[in-house]
């Protein structure tokens, strides 16, 4: 993680792309001291959102599971695998 100010946003835009693209990292950027921005690569960014739709995923799937909905063991997976394969 690196602290920068957005003035050094403003002032080396080239160095501040390069330094969180070599590190894969976010630049929190500040103003007068205070956290305001964050600066990160878009392969970086897409990462974390597709993690995030993910998570969300996996939340919505087992509030879903803890209020009742049918769940499947893997012999039961398998088995109906095998079914819809040989229909066809």
């Amino acid at each position: 993680m690196f602290i920068r100010s957005a003035t050094a946003l403003r002032n080396d835009y080239d160095g501040m792309v390069r330094l969180s693209k070599e590190n894969q990292e976010p630049i929190f950027l500040t103003r007068n001291g205070d956290g305001e921005m964050v600066f990160l690569p878009i392969e970086l960014w897409e990462k974390r959102e597709a993690e995030l739709d993910m998570l969300s995923m996996l939340l919505k799937r087992e509030q879903s599971r803890q209020a009742g909905a049918k769940t499947f063991s893997m012999e039961e997976m398998k088995a109906i695998t095998e079914d819809v394969l040989r229909e066809d």
